[in-house]
């Protein structure tokens, strides 16, 4: 069950702050406030999910891909085109400690030889 007092539900709704890298009607991108690497960024959809799998199963088409727009014109603007990792945890058992679907976007330049 989605909780609308979770962190990013407040971020979406201008309750909490962010420090915001790019928004649409889709998606929004911020700093983590706990950066593992020099680039570490969060894009969470617009939309009460969980996870993936409920992001996946339920939002409409149209959210969906302008999610992953969201994505790749983050990454394109930030020139991480050739040098960034994405992550997205799910459920508690993988680290997922805010239940909104989220994706990590990362880069270091240590990154380029540790794939």
């Amino acid at each position: 069950m989605y909780d609308k007092n979770n962190i990013f539900a407040k971020i979406l709704r201008g309750e909490a702050p962010s420090t915001k890298i790019y928004e649409d009607d889709y998606a929004l991108v911020f700093q983590n406030i706990a950066p593992r690497a020099k680039t570490h960024i969060l894009v969470i959809p617009k939309g009460d999910y969980t996870d993936i799998y409920d992001f996946t199963a339920n939002a409409p088409t149209e959210l969906q891909a302008g999610f992953w727009a969201a994505v790749r014109k983050t990454v394109d603007s930030l020139g991480l085109r050739d040098n960034f990792r994405t992550v997205a945890n799910t459920g508690a058992g993988a680290g997922q400690s805010v239940f909104h679907f989220h994706l990590h976007i990362m880069s270091d330049e240590r990154f380029k030889t540790d794939f």
